[in-house]
């Protein structure tokens, strides 16, 4: 498991779901290494990658339900390509899985780039 506090965490998701006008209900987490995500990708999304976090949706109406799956070896990876602190890196992931339960989108064109602003923005509101 990754140190993460707990508590603080929670709180800050409740913080950012609030801003979308959701509440968190049930949210799962698994951290996993490199393999296990390839096989989950693999099995569930048919996708042949490595990838740092999937999230499965089961929301309902304006309450967040849904899995988020995180590889902390990409995680890992990722923070030292980009010079970032692996913590930073960590809580970027598991606030992306949560926006994506918000309803932020990062696939089409234009949608990257308003996720990382959304991700910049849920990130101050972690202090």
């Amino acid at each position: 498991m990754p140190a993460i506090r707990k508590r603080d965490t929670s709180a800050w998701i409740r913080r950012v779901a609030a801003s979308y006008g959701k509440k968190v209900g049930e949210v799962g987490y698994l951290f996993c290494d490199d393999e296990k995500i390839l096989e989950v990708n693999r099995e569930f999304l048919k996708h042949d990658y490595y990838t740092d976090i999937i999230t499965f949706d089961y929301c309902e109406g304006d309450t967040l339900n849904g899995d988020i799956v995180i590889s902390l070896d990409t995680v890992r990876s990722n923070a030292q390509q980009l010079g970032k602190d692996y913590s930073e890196e960590l809580h970027r992931v598991i606030i992306h899985g949560i926006l994506h339960l918000c309803g932020q989108n990062d696939k089409a064109p234009g949608e990257r780039e308003l996720m990382e602003a959304a991700e910049d923005k849920a990130l101050a509101m972690r202090e």
